[in-house]
């Protein structure tokens, strides 16, 4: 990573990720999920690394990496500890946002350098107490006087956000504006106050820590994201959400797969020159997780090829984009589940035992999380709707 436009020069190596993963990630998964907590360790690691400004632009000191290779981050660390791996790209779908929509604004293109020096990590508040589940409604709205602004928020969920050092929130454009006219607020750990409404005691992803928050908070106007958010939502947070999701539960995956292939080698080595039984079945389930890796591979080279053509935020706004973004989400989440579920099967008992090197609890639970993060019902409802105007030509 090049030295920023302050003059603080950044060390930034892509393949730091593998190291952070497995000396880091890997060492502290089972405690991060055995107290619910989160992966301090691993996001200070990736913070001394650089990895919270990859996505920055050159030009502002980062290192402008591509979607393809955020997701190989996402998808590395995943097989190490799949929250950390969440917080991560959770992390890069807010930062996309400021870096697409907000860095004609003077004030944008300061905090980004900012970032870069200092490696804040962004958290989000989307969601909402009365929306049910619908990020693209709001019932808050941001209020403006004298230049600042107020906005307070009564969230469900709000992702890892007691560890953050600024939140996206979404709310209303003003207190007439209608639900769907929405806008992202950038909330400094400065600006706000944050009472923790609900527990997190979550089956899976534990580590990622978000429980319901109400926010009360204040600050200057132009920390309001430009533009609204419905842009902002189709064409950087949706896409950067689902693929580097997909990518982490790709992950997950990985790290089953792996785990049921030293199972079936160590089981060859007690009688050499035989092919264990479940080598078959192995075979097959290796199948699958190549499937989905081309899938969201595919996909992140589609949406980098897309970003380099110069009316490439409009096909980002289409129905065809919408429809392979949200059909990623939908497949992916559903396939890695089954393919944790075949690794399980061929590791057998061993797989079954939390105390056993080879146990795949943790990996079940977090890879059952995927298919209710925005939930694939809500998606295949509005994949339904766009379907009876869609021509693909």
């Amino acid at each position: 990573m090049s030295a920023n436009l302050l003059g603080n020069a950044v060390s930034f190596d892509p393949n730091a990720i593998r190291t952070i993963a497995n000396e880091i990630a890997a060492k502290h998964a089972a405690d991060v999920d055995a107290q619910s907590r989160f992966p301090q360790e691993t996001v200070d690691a990736l913070k001394r690394a650089g990895f919270m400004s990859a996505l920055v632009p050159k030009e502002l000191g980062g290192a402008g990496c591509s979607m393809r290779e955020l997701a190989n981050f996402c998808a590395t660390l995943a097989q190490a500890c799949a929250s950390s791996a969440m917080v991560l790209a959770m992390h890069y779908s807010q930062l996309a946002c400021l870096v697409r929509h907000g860095a004609e604004s003077p004030f944008f293109r300061r905090y980004l350098q900012d970032l870069v020096t200092h490696q804040y990590l962004l958290a989000s508040m989307t969601s909402e107490v009365g929306t049910f589940g619908d990020t693209r409604s709001s019932i808050c709205a941001v209020e403006r006087n004298n230049g600042r602004f107020k906005l307070n928020k009564d969230a469900t969920t709000g992702s890892y956000c007691a560890y953050a050092d600024a939140i996206l929130v979404t709310c209303r454009r003003s207190a007439d504006a209608p639900a769907s006219d929405q806008i992202l607020v950038l909330v400094r750990k400065t600006d706000c106050e944050l009472t923790q409404t609900t527990s997190w005691d979550t089956l899976g992803m534990r580590g990622t820590c978000s429980p319901g928050f109400r926010l009360e908070s204040s600050g200057p106007e132009e920390q309001i994201v430009p533009g609204s958010f419905a842009d902002s939502s189709a064409q950087s947070m949706v896409p950067y959400s689902h693929i580097l999701w997909a990518s982490l539960w790709y992950g997950i995956g990985a790290d089953a797969v792996g785990r049921a292939a030293a199972f079936v080698r160590a089981d060859a080595r007690k009688k050499p020159g035989t092919v264990p039984p479940m080598a078959t079945r192995l075979a097959q389930v290796s199948t699958e997780l190549q499937a989905v890796r081309h899938n969201w591979l595919s996909l992140a080279d589609e949406f980098d090829a897309i970003n380099g053509q110069p009316d490439g935020l409009q096909e980002l706004l289409s129905i065809g984009w919408a429809l392979k973004t949200n059909n990623l989400k939908i497949n992916v989440s559903e396939a890695v589940p089954q393919i944790v579920h075949h690794a399980l099967q061929i590791i057998g008992i061993m797989g079954y035992k939390n105390d056993s090197r080879f146990s795949l609890g943790r990996q079940y639970r977090d890879a059952l999380s995927g298919a209710l993060m925005i939930s694939n019902e809500r998606i295949a409802a509005k994949n339904a709707s766009m379907l009876l105007v869609f021509k693909d030509e």
